[in-house]
């Protein structure tokens, strides 16, 4: 075979413009795409709800999850250091961190959520953590979170904004030393796959972590990811209320995809489901299989 001639000008430039190619991974404005999805989900969280579902939450009095233990390991804080825990919820990382000797900002928008919290640590002896009631969209140096203020920056399971830019740069201004934080690898935590597939709805994968990853690599960052899988249970008292939970949970995460009559269907389909699967012991009524969770950690250092 003979060998190819080279390309005058002219053939170059026609080469050149058949094959130009504009990357839809490295041109798209993530941020942007993430406010689009976050619209056509459900409406934003309320501190009034997280208030509410606080009062059900258990002290646990200091026991660590294996999600906890994880997330505590792979984000390596040393000792003496200062942590802020942004959406801390009751304290599962910020009461082993003050027991460790950290100093830790605790922040959520849920009161209820922080009332439990200090509860615990009070039940433990825990001190060091400092309690602010603050949301991802509130001024933060109003709050008295300076300029890189804290050694270590926290959003563990709690990064629920419009914004995702904006919090994850508020993250990055905050630490001296490291940020880290997990989002969700399949669709939302509160969105059970299984449910919906019995009830014959289908939903989309959100992958949220992508997202993070994409902003954070636009804005020049290299961050690192890592995966904790974890187990995650509804507990009832009663079967009626597992019924009527579950349904809505169902009914939360598609009522938006369906008519109302298709819904309906969908929850018939549903119960029959969760007449064959629902199961009660010591703990209460909830389905026979625990529901499976993989979180994406993703942590950086700040700019």
């Amino acid at each position: 075979m003979g060998s190819k001639a080279p390309l005058n000008d002219t053939a170059k430039g026609a080469y050149m413009e058949s094959t130009t190619f504009t990357s839809a991974l490295t041109s798209t404005n993530w941020n942007e795409e993430w406010k689009a999805m976050q619209a056509a989900r459900r409406h934003a969280d309320d501190a009034a709800v997280w208030d509410e579902r606080a009062k059900s939450f258990p002290v646990k009095h200091g026991a660590q999850t294996s999600y906890v233990q994880g997330f505590l390991r792979l984000a390596g804080v040393q000792p003496g250091e200062t942590v802020l825990d942004m959406g801390c919820g009751t304290g599962a990382l910020a009461t082993p961190l003050a027991q460790a000797g950290n100093k830790v900002i605790a922040c959520d928008f849920s009161q209820g959520m922080l009332d439990v919290m200090v509860e615990d640590q009070h039940a433990l002896g825990v001190t060091g953590v400092e309690v602010r009631k603050m949301s991802w969209a509130d001024d933060w140096r109003s709050f008295g979170l300076a300029d890189k203020g804290v050694d270590v920056a926290l959003a563990s399971r709690s990064i629920v904004t419009s914004d995702l830019r904006a919090s994850l740069l508020k993250l990055d201004r905050v630490a001296k030393r490291r940020v880290c934080i997990t989002l969700p690898c399949g669709p939302s935590p509160k969105t059970d796959e299984r449910l919906l597939a019995a009830a014959g709805l289908s939903q989309k994968l959100g992958r949220d972590f992508l997202y993070a990853f994409n902003i954070l690599a636009q804005m020049g960052i290299n961050p690192e990811v890592a995966y904790i899988p974890s187990a995650r249970m509804e507990l009832y008292e009663s079967r009626e209320e597992a019924l009527d939970g579950f349904s809505t949970i169902v009914r939360d995460a598609a009522a938006h995809l369906v008519t109302a009559d298709e819904m309906e269907t969908a929850l018939a389909r549903l119960r029959t489901w969760l007449e064959e699967n629902l199961v009660s012991d010591e703990r209460g009524w909830h389905l026979s299989e625990d529901r499976k969770v993989t979180w994406a950690f993703i942590a950086w250092q700040p700019r």
